[in-house]
This record gives C-alpha cells, sequence and structure tokens, in this order.
C-alpha cells in the first residue's frame, strides 16, 4: 500500500507511475482500464499539473489509488 502526502502536480504522478509499475501494468493498461488516451495517463504521471480531475480519478481507480482530503491544520 503506498500512503504518501501529494503536495504536487509530480507526486501524484510519481504516485500512479510507482502503482503501475507495481502491478507490471503497460500505459495502454491503464488507458484502457480508465477510459482515457495513452497520452493522458503519460501526461500524468510526468506530473502536468494542467489534468482534469474525472479523468484522474478514473485513472487512480485503474492502478488501486484513491485521493482523501485532509484536515492540514
Amino acid at each position: 500500500m503506498i500512503t504518501a502526502p501529494v503536495k504536487t502536480a509530480e507526486d501524484l504522478g510519481s504516485a500512479v507511475r510507482q502503482a503501475r509499475r507495481a502491478q507490471g501494468l503497460r500505459l495502454e493498461d491503464v488507458a484502457l482500464a480508465a477510459g482515457v488516451g495513452i497520452r493522458f495517463v503519460s501526461e500524468l504521471e510526468r506530473g502536468k499539473p494542467s489534468v482534469r480531475l474525472s479523468q484522474t480519478l478514473s485513472v487512480l481507480a485503474a492502478v488501486g489509488l484513491r485521493i482523501s482530503v485532509e484536515d492540514a491544520r
């Protein structure tokens, strides 16, 4: 299980890449499971800051990750 704070788009992309690789999935596998393009998954993993939230959540689900929101105070 991966538990890490996500403070940047790069942090999120790194977590997605790590989960994908740990499961032996290719970019193509994740894109197909999430219903998005390979380019989207690649850009997400590289930390592109302008990705779409709904598609990002689909990719996270495809690699078995989820986001939770916590009070930072």
